[in-house]
């Protein structure tokens, strides 16, 4: 029996839960490849400009992407091709080739702020989740994240937070909650949330995905 690649997008908020509920999902997915990744992988390079130059850039803003590589990359993750996703240094901000190599995937979850932006990526997916989670919630899990895995200090986050995070949210992630399929609680507890998916959707993308 053939599989057809099918792609999940799962987007939200900084910090809303995204990558638990991808996990979660490739978990419940257990006969078929379900490969997860993250469009944080593909942000542009910028290993030429100095530190000073980096620090300055909007993260939260959907043109810090390399869309080109990435939509190349999903496209050929569908068709079933191989692909070596690239890894990004978010102390340093530069992108350099990563170690995990993807082929014959039968699910795709791509999970990442924009992953309900980029018209392209919407066009080429079967299933489109937006995790809805409470600001002060998102902003206190990205604190902790932020300090404890990139080493960063509570002020600088706070100010990051101020002048790009939450502005460019309510300017391009909160939108793109119109593009969602399903629109699930991220402040809950996941047993519950991942209730809501284990009826049609995941049985509808199952079936989707095999072909005769």
């Amino acid at each position: 029996m053939k599989y057809c690649p099918r792609l999940v997008l799962i987007s939200g908020g900084t910090c809303c839960g995204k990558t638990t509920i991808a996990k979660a999902i490739g978990q419940r997915l257990q006969d078929l490849k379900t490969v997860i990744i993250s469009h944080d992988n593909y942000y542009k390079n910028l290993g030429h400009l100095s530190m000073e130059e980096r620090a300055k850039v909007n993260f939260d803003h959907p043109d810090s992407i390399d869309k080109d590589y990435l939509m190349k990359d999903v496209r050929d993750m569908l068709a079933g091709k191989a692909v070596n996703v690239p890894d990004y240094d978010f102390v340093t901000h530069s992108r350099k080739e990563g170690k995990l190599c993807i082929a014959d995937a039968d699910v795709i979850i791509l999970e990442g702020i924009f992953a309900l932006y980029y018209p392209e990526l919407i066009e080429l997916s079967d299933l489109k989740i937006y995790v809805d989670t409470d600001a002060d919630t998102r902003l206190a899990r990205r604190i902790a994240r932020d300090i404890i895995e990139r080493g960063r200090e509570v002020e600088g986050v706070l100010d990051q937070y101020m002048q790009t995070v939450k502005p460019s949210h309510a300017a391009f992630i909160e939108p793109s909650k119109k593009n969602a399929d399903v629109i699930i609680p991220g402040d809950k507890e996941f047993d519950k949330v991942l209730y809501m998916l284990n009826g049609y959707l995941l049985y509808e993308l199952v079936s989707k995905t095999r072909k005769s």
